[in-house]
């Protein structure tokens, strides 16, 4: 697996495996990431995936005791390097997809009107836009189990907002250029905000925390106000 290293801090390291933010990119993303946790090698801490590759946490102490290296980054890049270059590609994926209920509009979204006229279009045609498409969840970050989804329609595409909110309640669904996301807790932030979720994605009571997995798939279909309340009360 081709793959460039370079250090992240004093005892973290990134490992980039493409340059562009791409499904296939995303692939060998999750290959590598399971290929790290079906491995177990001690000296790693902590796999944190991305857009277009992984960082990488490492012990500095058990390296240097273990290795007598004056470097323990260039211990570990080194130990990784033969690791990655190994590798397979393939790893057996279980993608999960999940549906996620939105009322969009009025009070939840109150960027609804705005991501409408900056793209020439309705505020029903974004609402339908943006529950048509399947999103590939491709990492969490920025919040607690906050899921970066990528797939998006470009015709609803919209720069995030130029002074962020102080507090954006949990659960709002949101723009960022051509990206869309789910507020799991709340939180100051800057995205444009089309509506709201009564589902609950980050729970600190389960393993894992967070409802959403990189490489899961979501569907977010339109709800009322009547049926938010429901949903929000089940």
């Amino acid at each position: 697996m081709e793959h460039t290293i370079a250090p992240l801090g004093d005892r973290s390291f990134f490992v980039t495996l493409g340059e562009e933010i791409s499904p296939e990119t995303h692939h060998l993303v999750r290959t590598l990431t399971e290929h790290l946790k079906r491995k177990d090698l001690h000296w790693i801490e902590e796999v944190v995936p991305s857009y277009t590759g992984v960082a990488v946490y490492y012990d500095a102490r058990a390296l240097h005791a273990e290795f007598s290296s004056a470097s323990p980054y260039e211990t570990a890049a080194a130990l990784f390097s033969e690791f990655v270059s190994g590798m397979g590609r393939e790893v057996k994926e279980k993608e999960k997809v999940v549906e996620i209920p939105v009322c969009y509009g009025g009070d939840f979204g109150p960027d609804l009107s705005g991501v409408a006229k900056k793209n020439g279009l309705k505020e029903k045609e974004v609402m339908e836009i943006h529950s048509s498409r399947e999103y590939l969840v491709y990492m969490l970050g920025f919040a607690p189990g906050f899921p970066f989804l990528g797939g998006m329609d470009e015709t609803i595409a919209t720069p995030r907002k130029a002074s962020p909110r102080l507090s954006v309640p949990e659960g709002s669904v949101g723009i960022a250029g051509s990206q869309t996301g789910v507020y799991p807790v709340e939180t100051p932030g800057g995205w444009m905000l089309i509506g709201r979720t009564p589902l609950s994605l980050f729970r600190p009571e389960e393993d894992p925390p967070a409802y959403l997995q990189p490489g899961d798939r979501v569907k977010f279909y339109p709800v009322s106000f009547e049926e938010y309340k429901r949903l929000e009360e089940e």
